[in-house]
């Protein structure tokens, strides 16, 4: 192996499984599909078998979707790979897949469908639901791709687990991070770009009573329009139903497990006879009408129609009002703003962090300027004295787990600056930490698959032998 397939190895096999799963999310997006290729004789097949590791195939295809994830992938901050480098890590892939069925790892059905649901639901809020335009893009229904995406979600999970297996002893001391440090040479310490450290804290504007009762009684009126038999569940949840995943589906949300869903909206399913709809129930999603499709012991199918009520210009006045006093509080020092964070803030994500932004590679609180994505955010910072907390602030929060923009209030804090600097040990321990557990990983991982290639069948296409996939190991 290169020196340079080395400094890269770690990179392009720790992250190949998030750049399958993205792969697969998006299927083949049209800004990324490879260009058209030149007409081909008749007889030959525009996707071939290029490996094959016991009974798990590799196409050329899914090299050419993981390669332009991994361009993707670079141009967010991760070093670029050469496609054999992707190449050999699908090809690990392939084999742990291959040798987690000799060791027995598996996945339930009940898992797979579940994360196949879920997976599925994500791809059709990046269409807004509509399934006229997925067909459009990719020439197939939506259960055609569902179909597909199970296969490779299932492997995926598989992979995951053996991963996991494999470096499940890995532990990091402090030790072990100043030694990673000293055998850096002193020549070659990356260099950092200005790092600043910032949190938030969230309120989201809740609606009044009476746009819930609003909100509530349509409901009640739907339910009762299925009822005396004028219409279907799944017609009104695609008229009518704000989960853009699933409306398309006719407000089929797929199986989940106990514990996965709102606490409210599992209660109701729970109670509820295949078939059966229950009254409205609400969530902090909004409201739902629900209806139990089927249950298998712990997991369940149901469909649901959900309309969130909309906050009024009042009720976001008085989220502002809210955060105002909050902030006053913790410039006159009787909570930090840490503590006032975890208590009071609205957004998980950077709550159970005392409110602060972390870099998403390595969990440090410490952010490029290139981290921060938002640009509102990104030029508030550029205008704000280190130290300092700003007034509340409207703006636009989008929910990941359904990608809805709502309106909501929020207090910055600029809490530190650092200036762009060669790395050390002081400044730079979640970093160094981070890297020193992936170098172990990596040199579990490459012991591991020494002795895994001598267990499993592998077959690599001619083409790709210049890649020197594996041999080195």
């Amino acid at each position: 192996m290169t020196n340079y397939q080395k400094s890269c190895y770690l990179a392009v096999v720790l992250l190949l499984f998030a750049w399958s799963v993205r792969a697969q999310d998006t299927l083949a997006v049209a800004d990324n599909k490879p260009a058209t290729p030149a007409p081909i004789p008749t007889g030959q097949v525009l996707d071939k078998i290029i490996a094959k590791v016991d009974n798990y195939i590799l196409l050329e295809s899914d090299l050419q979707k993981a390669y332009l994830e991994a361009v993707s992938q670079a141009q967010q901050g991760f070093g670029t790979p050469t496609k054999c480098e992707v190449f050999e890590s699908l090809v690990i892939n392939k084999l742990m897949a291959a040798k987690a069925e000799i060791d027995s790892i598996l996945v339930s059905d009940a898992e797979v469908i579940i994360q196949t649901d879920q997976r599925f639901s994500m791809i059709m809020q990046q269409f807004g639901g509509d399934e006229e335009t997925l067909i459009e893009a990719y020439g197939k229904t939506s259960d055609q791709l569902k179909a597909e995406l199970q296969d490779a979600i299932k492997e995926q999970m598989i992979v995951g687990k053996m991963q996991k297996k494999i470096a499940e002893d890995v532990t990091v001391s402090p030790a072990d991070v100043r030694k990673f440090f000293e055998a850096i040479p002193k020549d070659s310490l990356p260099f950092f770009s200005a790092e600043v450290t910032v949190g938030q804290i969230v309120k989201k504007p809740e609606a009044n009573k009476a746009e819930k009762d609003k909100v509530y009684n349509f409901l009640l009126g739907l339910k009762q329009q299925i009822l005396d038999g004028e219409t279907d569940f799944a017609t009104l949840a695609s008229q009518y139903s704000e989960d853009p995943g699933s409306k398309v589906q006719g407000g089929d949300l797929g199986f989940f497990r106990r514990g996965e869903l709102a606490p409210e909206y599992e209660a109701m399913a729970f109670a509820l006879r295949p078939g059966e709809i229950g009254d409205p129930v609400e969530t902090q999603f909004g409201f739902h009408l629900i209806q139990l499709l089927e249950r298998r012991g712990t997991t369940f199918n149901t469909r649901h129609i959900l309309i969130t009520p909309k906050p009024s210009e009042e009720d976001v006045v008085k989220a502002e009002r809210y955060l105002d006093s909050l902030r006053q509080v913790i410039l006159d020092d009787k909570i930090t703003f840490a503590k006032a964070a975890k208590e009071y803030s609205d957004d998980r994500q950077t709550s159970d962090n005392g409110g602060f932004f972390t870099d998403p590679i390595n969990g440090s609180n410490k952010l490029t300027l290139r981290t921060l994505e938002d640009p509102v955010l990104y030029f508030t910072l550029d205008s704000m004295k280190v130290g300092t907390i700003t007034t509340p602030m409207r703006f636009d929060d989008v929910d990941p787990r359904n990608m809805r923009s709502e309106p909501a209030v929020r207090i910055l804090f600029y809490k530190d600056r650092f200036p762009a600097h060669r790395a050390n040990i002081n400044d730079d321990y979640e970093k160094l930490k981070a890297a020193t557990r992936r170098k172990k990983e990596e040199d579990i991982l490459s012991s591991w698959f020494i002795l895994a290639k001598e267990e499993v069948f592998i077959d690599i296409d001619p083409q790709y032998d210049e890649c020197q996939a594996l041999k080195d190991r």
